[in-house]
């Protein structure tokens, strides 16, 4: 099997646990900084995958990282994937669960990333005219700043990609002064 469908099918059955035990939404927030990356991410690896180490600290040491309580469907869950022997794809599970947890409730993350911070007022602009053409969605915002943009902004929602800055111009410019 490939690692794309160990951790969805991993993700599928947390949520149906979660569905189960009223929890999603708890797993959910729980589970989205760990599927972006969490610092220190790498030293918890390590202690993850020590065979020297027995599963119940492995457990522990990750739901003290999530933040997650003992007992819940996720603290069983984390046990069971570590049993398994498959830590290594738990930021896979956490990713896979959290985008089947927006796909079923219809929420959107949008990414906008500006080469300084823009104030509220802006964001909302830009989230308005993404509602107007996306229609009865949640969105779930996630501000960026890059200042390798030089200018301008960039929307990413789903596969879709709006590149307003004016580091694409230059590239678009330059290929056109180039052929």
């Amino acid at each position: 099997m490939n690692d794309g469908l160990i951790p969805k099918r991993y993700a599928k059955a947390l949520y149906k646990l979660a569905l189960e035990n009223g929890d999603t939404q708890e797993i959910y927030e729980l589970l989205k900084p760990m599927s972006q990356g969490i610092k220190g991410l790498d030293d918890v690896k390590r202690v993850m995958l020590n065979p020297m180490i027995a599963s119940e600290e492995k457990g522990k040491v990750m739901m003290q990282v999530i933040g997650a309580r003992p007992g819940s469907s996720l603290d069983k869950f984390i046990l069971l994937v570590i049993k398994n022997n498959r830590t290594e794809l738990l930021r896979k599970i956490a990713l896979s669960y959290v985008n089947l947890y927006r796909e079923e409730h219809g929420i959107a993350k949008v990414e906008i990333t500006t080469a300084t911070p823009l104030p509220q007022e802006k964001i909302d602009d830009i989230v308005a005219k993404i509602k107007q053409k996306l229609g009865n969605l949640t969105f779930e915002i996630v501000q960026d700043v890059d200042p390798d943009l030089i200018g301008g902004f960039t929307v990413k929602v789903g596969d879709m990609l709006l590149n307003a800055s004016v580091k694409n111009e230059l590239n678009q410019l330059r290929l056109k002064l180039i052929s």
